[in-house]
């Protein structure tokens, strides 16, 4: 870790040569100059708490750690395991424009692309996604506004199969370009105007960046406008779990001690000890449960001592606990330890967990992935369709049991409505078949079934002779008399 960098100062010793053209540093105005001289002068002990930036070097090597790898991609795992659904407001049937689109982010790889962005943000403090719309040897289209997708800009910038590939750039390799630190009202206060990646200077609408962890505006230049990666949040706590880990270790592998008692004066004045010692490397050698230890019954003790056990479980659980807990993933999910106990269950928090990775994917991919499918479609139709938007999919599915009581629910209720009138049978069959989650799916919606009660037609009613009176089953049927009208 560079400690001996300002804490306020701009992160470009922490970038590999390259990064940026030589002689280009991070661009500030004077307020952002001054601001960083006064904040250094009044830190004292930052580093010695590990409240600066690592670096993107140190960071790289906490990567390779089971416990950072298991925390990151568990959460970039959940938050794309289920992906989006697409959805439509209006009359007009859009199944084939929807198609299209799923098809185009799947040749994207856009799922995976957002899963590495988000392990990336865990590792880094800040993922990329570069749009490549064929510009990569053009240094001065790269430095140009694509916008979001969904304004002039966009539409004169991409066009049909404009967008050839989704890449991710680790954070190392983009440095900021100038930003706002003059005006706290501006929209791009604090925002970089474009990135430096490997000599290239490209506008920040070609690199979309997803930070999940921000940092205060002080802070930023110094974590290079990224945020605060999981595993700088996390070292602590594991830190404390890899000393415990070692240390309950350490106590179980000694945990016994053979003590001999004996005349360590006379014995060390007879052959300057060699014989001492020769003895006790053979009790070491052959130290088992069927060893045997041989002592003058007189002149010499031997016992055991043992160091207590009890307890250390507990010790090595609640580290444990801790690397969940500043997570936020639960147990069961981050080490597959299962809640102990009568009637233990992991249902709460798994659903807490839930609704948690739902506000992630809110927060961290909405506004990315929503310029992305404005793109996409710029790239499939020319144009955007307002009417198509999208939902990240319920992480949580129900099982065949809580399936069919919700089914079983829903069958009382279209009963109850049909009854009283709000609702007829037709409209009934028209939602099971619409329903893509029903077993009746693809049903011919005109091809009604006969009601279990309705009464049995006679011959004369089939030829239009006679109705059926009301009654068991309509058993009974009513002939009118002779030379009436039927």
């Amino acid at each position: 870790m560079a400690s001996d960098a300002a804490p306020f100062s701009p992160a470009a010793m922490l970038h590999p040569p390259g990064a940026l053209p030589k002689g280009v540093g991070i661009a500030m105005d004077e307020g952002m100059s001054a601001t960083s001289a006064w904040a250094n002068g009044i830190i004292n002990g930052a580093f010695a708490e590990g409240m600066t930036f690592m670096g993107y070097a140190e960071l790289a090597l906490l990567a390779q750690r089971p416990e950072y790898r298991r925390m990151v991609e568990t959460i970039a795992r959940h938050m794309t395991r289920k992906w989006i659904e697409f959805k439509t407001t209006g009359d007009d049937n859009k199944a084939d424009k929807i198609k299209k689109i799923e098809t185009a982010l799947t040749n994207l790889k856009a799922q995976s692309v957002f899963q590495r962005a988000a392990e990336q943000d865990g590792y880094f403090g800040r993922g990329h996604i570069y749009i490549d719309t064929g510009d990569g040897e053009n240094p001065a289209e790269l430095k140009t506004s694509i916008g979001n997708g969904s304004n002039a800009a966009s539409k004169a910038k991409v066009r049909r199969g404009g967008i050839n590939a989704l890449r991710n750039v680790e954070a190392v390799w983009c440095y900021p370009t100038q930003y706002n630190s003059s005006d706290p009202l501006s929209p791009n206060w604090y925002k970089p105007n474009g990135w430096f990646v490997l000599g290239k200077e490209l506008d920040r609408s070609r690199l979309l960046t997803l930070i999940s962890r921000e940092v205060p505006d002080l802070l930023k230049p110094a974590y290079s406008f990224g945020g605060l990666a999981l595993t700088q949040m996390a070292k602590p706590y594991v830190d404390n779990w890899l000393r415990t880990r070692q240390s309950v270790a350490d106590i179980i592998s000694a945990f016994s001690v053979m003590v001999l008692e004996t005349n360590l004066i006379e014995q060390i004045n007879v052959d300057n000890g060699e014989q001492l010692f020769k003895r006790a490397e053979l009790f070491n050698n052959l130290r088992d449960n069927r060893g045997l230890m041989m002592i003058d019954k007189n002149s010499e003790g031997f016992q055991n001592v043992s160091a207590p056990l009890s307890g250390l479980e507990a010790l090595q659980a609640q580290t444990q606990e801790h690397m969940s807990a500043v997570s936020g993933i639960p147990l069961v999910e981050l080490l597959g330890i299962q809640p102990a106990g009568l009637n233990a269950t992991s249902e709460g928090e798994i659903t807490v967990f839930d609704d948690w990775i739902h506000s992630c994917q809110e927060q961290l991919f909405r506004d990315p992935l929503t310029t992305i499918i404005n793109f996409v479609q710029l790239s499939e139709f020319g144009a955007i369709d307002p009417d198509i938007g999208f939902e990240f999919c319920p992480l949580r599915s129900l099982d065949d049991k809580e399936r069919g009581e919700v089914n079983r629910n829903a069958a009382d209720t279209d009963n109850v409505y049909v009854e009283m009138g709000a609702v007829d049978a037709e409209e009934v069959r028209q939602r099971l078949i619409d329903d893509p989650d029903s077993p009746y799916k693809g049903l011919d919606p005109n091809k009604m079934p006969k009601r279990p009660d309705a009464p049995t037609p006679s011959v004369e009613e089939l030829l239009g002779g006679g109705k059926p009176k009301e009654g068991a089953g309509g058993a009974e049927v009513e002939v009118p008399a002779e030379g009436a009208a039927p």
